[in-house]
């Protein structure tokens, strides 16, 4: 994995280059990616979090997006590359992209640990992924049940049993 993100990192600093790189990550899960990649990141990096709910206790989203907690800067004319732990439906993604396309950033792109594109409902492009994998739920890494397992060193498969 560490491999791998210092791949991404050196890609957004070639596509950044002679530019500052906003990332916006989204909360909570996003966390853990985000200071791995920002470290390998070698054009300037500001920061900033944002936190959107629309998993609640369930394993799968619910398409009902909600804004917890809103970003401290404002987006205008900045280079803003939003970071997020996984991409499945695409539902939250894309609310969250065209609300921050609104508030006019100069670009914005969207890089993800993992992508699960069998999940796809709504169309999004993802600029940089880690990894994609099958449509299993996955934790560790920033990644939650319940907010329970965020903490392991890796990312495992819960297996639900009835």
């Amino acid at each position: 994995m560490a491999e791998r993100i210092r791949q991404i990192g050196e890609q957004i600093s070639r596509d950044y280059e002679g530019r500052q790189v906003h990332l916006v990550c989204v909360l909570k899960g996003g966390s853990f990616f985000m200071c791995e990649l920002a470290k390998r990141i070698t054009v300037p990096v500001s920061l900033d979090f944002m936190s959107v709910s629309s998993y609640g206790g369930d394993t799968k989203s619910s398409g009902v997006v909600r804004i917890v907690k809103d970003l401290d800067e404002p987006l205008q004319g900045k280079d803003v590359l939003v970071v997020e732990d996984i991409v499945d439906s695409g539902r939250t993604l894309s609310y969250l992209l065209e609300m921050l396309k609104d508030r006019g950033p100069k670009s914005l792109r969207l890089c993800t640990l993992l992508d699960k594109p069998e999940r796809r409902v709504i169309d999004v492009n993802v600029d940089y992924t880690g990894f994609q994998i099958p449509d299993q739920f996955v934790v560790g890494y920033g990644l939650d049940y319940d907010q329970k397992y965020r903490n392991l060193p890796y990312i495992g498969i819960v297996e639900f049993v009835d």
